[in-house]
């Protein structure tokens, strides 16, 4: 990778995507990424008056702490990450993980035990200024079918793209969004309806995820009826699910299905808000086409949206409290099977596109 290219990525986070001022604390958590980059950021914070400081981290060990991990480790690990997250002003982590599969042999119950305490650093971190970002590797450009080379320039084509343009054009959909009531969604195997009444609609334009380009809201907890098939493969926990199919009744997933339906099963049990819905979503990236069992990637495609069993988000609350938050992505461009999204059965977008003009400037052809 180039330099400048690094550069230009490090000062998107530090300049935009957190606002680093004078003064600030920013914590930089790279996991299993080379270390120009690190280094490009700690320059870009200083430059900017803030103070750098940097936790590396290997999945590897992570699923090791994971397997043998008890009850009382995994209470003092968290304090000990909640201590160091408040004082922070900023949070960037940046993943680089070469293996989305790595902790796929952990057990459920270690799982939970460990998410039953990192939920409180979380939820720390959420009231911080923070960004998320995948790095470029090859086991990445894999999942992606592209090789190592193109995979690079894609990822900084998406990662270094006009987000202050995309965050213009999303204010209208914003508004059209709080504006409405009942959203209904039609595709192959789904006919969904819900309420997103008096719930904030929050644009998402390069300042929490790089990638980034969603706006999203929750449907309000118990208005959730219908049924919906996914058709994008969906990692979680370690495992890809494929063929995930939900069924609701008053906001409750009822029935389920996956080409694991005994894990997807377990891990709808993790506590009752998992089977309630914590977001919902519209992805709108014009660089990010297709799949790629990445969620950061797969969650912002051009002509997705994503609807979210568990927890919901602070700035977009509708009550739902769960140690999951599972994003799960549909695609409703034609050569996905198409689609339909209605607000107050008024029709907005048609096979992935926007039909009301006030939103043509977030189809793909208007952002690139």
């Amino acid at each position: 990778m180039l330099d400048s290219r690094l550069t230009k990525l490090a000062n998107v986070l530090v300049n935009y995507s957190t606002h680093v001022q004078p003064g600030d604390n920013v914590l930089i958590e790279a996991i299993e990424i080379d270390t120009p980059l690190i280094k490009e950021l700690v320059k870009a914070v200083h430059k900017a008056g803030g103070h750098p400081f940097v936790n590396l981290r290997d999945i590897s060990i992570h699923r090791e702490l994971l397997l043998r991990g008890t009850t009382e480790q995994f209470r003092t690990w968290a304090e000990i990450d909640r201590y160091q997250m408040e004082k922070m002003h900023a949070f960037i982590l940046i993943d680089g993980g070469n293996n989305i599969n790595e902790l796929s042999d952990v057990p459920d119950e270690q799982m939970k035990l460990s998410a039953s305490f990192t939920k409180s650093v979380r939820e720390v971190r959420l009231q911080k200024k923070w960004v998320y970002l995948r790095y470029p590797n090859p086991s990445v450009a894999q999942l992606a079918n592209k090789s190592t080379e193109a995979f690079e320039q894609f990822y900084f084509d998406v990662c270094t793209m006009d987000y202050a343009r995309m965050a213009n054009a999303m204010l209208p959909l914003k508004e059209l969004m709080e504006r409405t009531d009942r959203v209904k969604i039609i595709g192959p195997g789904t006919e969904l309806t819900f309420s997103i009444k008096g719930i904030p609609a929050i644009p998402c334009a390069g300042e929490m995820n790089i990638p980034d380009g969603e706006v999203f809201t929750a449907p309000v907890r118990d208005s959730v009826n219908g049924v919906i098939t996914f058709n994008t493969p969906s990692p979680y926990q370690g495992f890809t699910f494929e063929n995930v199919r939900l069924e609701f009744a008053n906001g409750k997933i009822v029935n389920a299905t996956a080409n694991d339906t005994k894990r997807l099963t377990g891990i709808l049990d993790t506590d009752e808000g998992a089977r309630f819905i914590g977001e919902f979503a519209l992805g709108v990236h014009p660089f990010i086409r297709e799949p790629m069992k990445d969620i950061l990637f797969d969650e912002k495609i051009d002509g997705s949206f994503h609807f979210t069993p568990g927890q919901c988000y602070d700035i977009a609350p509708n009550g739902n409290d769960s140690m999951i938050h599972w994003d799960m992505v549909m695609i409703q461009r034609p050569e996905y099977g198409g689609g339909e999204i209605w607000f107050d059965d008024r029709l907005i977008r048609k096979d992935g596109r926007f039909v009301i003009p006030a939103m043509e400037p977030l189809n793909p052809e208007n952002l690139r």
